[in-house]
């Protein structure tokens, strides 16, 4: 069982669907999220629970949704079964992604 901080803090290249977090098999996890907008303008992001690197339209739980500069996108209480991932994108550079909670076994 692991805690604390799941996804490796990613700093997004733009334009790039990027795999944060994978659920490891056998197991399930709790998650929060932020993306952070570190720019000086507005940055255009997703966010997806999918189950491959590459999601589907329905894997979207946030799709184009503008963050202002200097402003993050917090979601909680995400619960992702075995095998799922955390995806995300920016338009832009300089947007941060950290995903933290819990794992722990599905058996």
């Amino acid at each position: 069982m692991a805690s604390g901080r799941l996804g490796t803090p990613a700093d997004l290249s733009a334009a790039t669907l990027t795999t944060i977090y994978t659920v490891p098999a056998d197991n399930f996890a709790v998650t929060s999220i932020n993306i952070l907008n570190r720019g000086a303008s507005a940055a255009t992001v997703r966010l997806a629970l999918a189950a491959t690197d590459t999601p589907t339209n329905a894997e979207y739980i946030e799709y184009d949704v503008s963050i202002p500069a200097k402003a993050v996108l917090e979601r909680t209480g995400l619960v992702l079964a075995a095998g799922q991932k955390l995806v995300v994108y920016s338009d832009v550079t300089s947007v941060s992604v950290v995903a933290y909670g819990i794992e722990t076994s599905a058996a």
